[in-house]
């Protein structure tokens, strides 16, 4: 059957049970999709025979950068810097785990759209973050065309500060300036995330969500939509290390932008233009096959308005 809804990702569609019986996939891939439809998230192994040689590399060569003693099993770890972001620019390990094809081609067939990584985290501890969705931090236009994936590189106990979630918050509402009452545009917050933290928690108990806690084992990976919430738990012993690396998707043929510092509904948009880890060339904003990318210098709130006729006339 045709896809009426190209402009949502597969794996979300409201047609999404016809949709994914046509597509050829292995049961372990049914899986992922099923998960990631219900939960928000699913868990695999990471599909590189090189992952234990490639882990251990990234370690050797980042961990003096982290102002860690790392070779001091008793020395806290959780008192230097706690991520390096984008290693992928310098470390060619880094870089292959980001851009590994068997992981993009199942993102492919997830979302319906081809991807591509643009930004990675690497941690060697936890982050011990709140709940949050980090559709505030990176978005798109149509939304959900964004996801994560993270990598656990040594088994991951309950003292060392584990990944949370929130099983099926990836379909709460997303929150965006306007709904928390804020301006968004021309602002440089301290923490892009810090303004809907209240928000999170209400929704968090308005339906009733307990958090998940992923006791990962190395090699395990686990991907999550746009608008799951997520966040790392307490370190109770600051002698653990918890090692890994988050790599961030989008998907070709979006407008991309950060949403905490975007007025949506006036059109202003803080855009950006991401580049592709596999080629490393910008990836401009699109929307429906046409190139945007520079009205957003031109007049965003011309942009805006566009978008929005854009909108309700496809509605009627």
């Amino acid at each position: 059957m045709d896809n009426l809804f190209p402009g949502i990702p597969l794996v979300e569609s409201p047609l999404f049970n016809r949709l994914i019986a046509e597509l050829d996939l292995t049961d372990d891939e049914r899986r992922i999709a099923h998960d990631l439809h219900e939960l928000g998230y699913a868990v695999f192994d990471f599909p590189d025979p090189d992952l234990d040689g490639r882990v251990a590399r990234i370690q050797h060569r980042l961990a003096p950068r982290f102002g860690i003693d790392l070779s001091d099993p008793t020395a806290d770890k959780s008192l230097g810097d706690r991520r390096i972001q984008d290693a992928w620019t310098f470390d060619e390990d880094v870089r292959a785990i980001a851009a590994n094809q068997i992981v993009l081609d199942l993102l492919g067939k997830l979302y319906g759209r081809a991807p591509f990584p643009f930004q990675t985290l690497n941690f060697p501890v936890g982050t011990q973050q709140e709940g949050h969705s980090d559709s505030v931090h990176f978005s798109s236009l149509p939304e959900r065309f964004m996801c994560g994936v993270w990598l656990a590189m040594e088994d991951i106990s309950r003292d060392a500060g584990p990944l949370f979630y929130y099983p099926g918050s990836h379909r709460w509402p997303i929150l965006t300036n306007a709904m928390v009452g804020r301006r968004g545009f021309g602002t440089n917050p301290r923490s892009a995330q810090d303004p809907y933290e209240p928000a999170w928690r209400a929704m968090r108990e308005a339906y009733g969500s307990q958090e998940e806690v992923f006791l990962a084992r190395k090699g395990q990976a686990l991907i999550w939509s746009a608008n799951l919430l997520h966040g790392g738990c307490h370190q109770s012993n600051p002698a653990l290390t918890r090692w890994s690396q988050v790599t961030h998707y989008y998907f070709e043929g979006c407008i991309y932008y950060t949403p905490a510092m975007s007025d949506e509904v006036l059109g202003r948009l803080h855009l950006r233009k991401p580049i592709s880890i596999v080629d490393g060339r910008v990836r401009r904003s699109r929307y429906l096959g046409e190139d945007v990318t520079d009205y957003g210098k031109m007049s965003r709130r011309w942009l805006g308005a566009r978008l929005v006729s854009s909108l309700i006339n496809n509605q009627r």
